[in-house]
């Protein structure tokens, strides 16, 4: 009889393509969901690994800019950021909330409990809220902080939320260096990070808000168990310590797959 290989434990961080920011003295999106912990899987299998992209900023006026797309890998789903809000309209709801445009109110893209924050409402004046970001829901013009992790080796930033579009100055801030600036004046909102999951800048007078950044899937295995992707799965790999990280930065279909052995 064959000896049962033990299971091995899998530390993961999983996060969601952020939301585009909205048209027009628009509020910023919001961060992409993000999931972390760790799991013990058999060490033998086939999982699914998808890496959400981020949503397109607003470019016409009405509505909310694109939500992220969706993030998954082995059993769980981080969902993508709302769209910043329009002048006039909410932030769209998602992983994190997107911001409301000007004159939205006091209404607000809602954000998932466990994977980000709401957006924040019409501060008040020729502004939009900021885009919520899984450490913290958007305030005033600025973006919600994004979380630190350390799992790739490195400290950084994931999912801040995007600034929102101020008239007349200061650029609401994007959380944590990650979601994309909200525009002064007629400026364009600016794009957020890539591979980091944070939300679209606001767009200034008549004019586009950002894109939110695509985000990513690093997870974590015994340096002597192997990860084979499927064809349309973009990853690097390196070892940290025992472990090895892999990081996947694209994957072309949302029916990608790893298989450990």
């Amino acid at each position: 009889m064959s000896a049962v290989s033990p299971p091995i434990t899998i530390e993961y961080l999983v996060v969601a393509g952020g939301g585009g920011g909205g048209y027009f003295m628009a509020g910023g999106g919001g961060a992409g969901g993000l999931l972390t912990s760790s799991v013990s899987s058999p060490r033998a299998g086939i999982f699914a690994v998808t890496v959400g992209a981020g949503g397109a900023g607003k470019t016409n006026a009405g509505g909310t800019g694109a939500v992220g797309v969706n993030s998954k890998f082995f059993i769980v789903t981080a969902n993508g950021g709302g769209g910043g809000g329009s002048e006039s309209v909410k932030g769209a709801d998602g992983g994190s909330g997107g911001g409301t445009g000007r004159d939205g109110g006091a209404t607000f893209g809602a954000g998932l409990a466990g994977q980000g924050n709401n957006g924040a409402p019409h501060p008040g004046g020729n502004n939009g809220g900021g885009g919520g970001g899984r450490g913290a829901a958007g305030s005033g013009i600025n973006g919600g902080t994004g979380f630190s992790s350390s799992i790739s080796g490195t400290s950084l930033f994931y999912a801040g939320g995007g600034g929102a579009a101020n008239y007349y100055g200061p650029a609401g801030t994007g959380g944590s260096g990650v979601g994309g600036a909200g525009a002064v004046g007629g400026n364009v909102g600016g794009n957020a990070t890539t591979n980091r999951g944070g939300g679209g800048g606001g767009g200034g007078n008549l004019v586009a808000g950002g894109n939110g950044g695509s985000g990513v899937v690093i997870f974590t295995l015994p340096a002597l168990t192997l990860a084979t992707f499927s064809a349309g799965v973009t990853q690097t790999s390196a070892i940290v310590g025992a472990n090895r990280v892999y990081t996947v930065t694209a994957t072309s279909t949302d029916s990608e797959t790893v298989t450990f052995s």
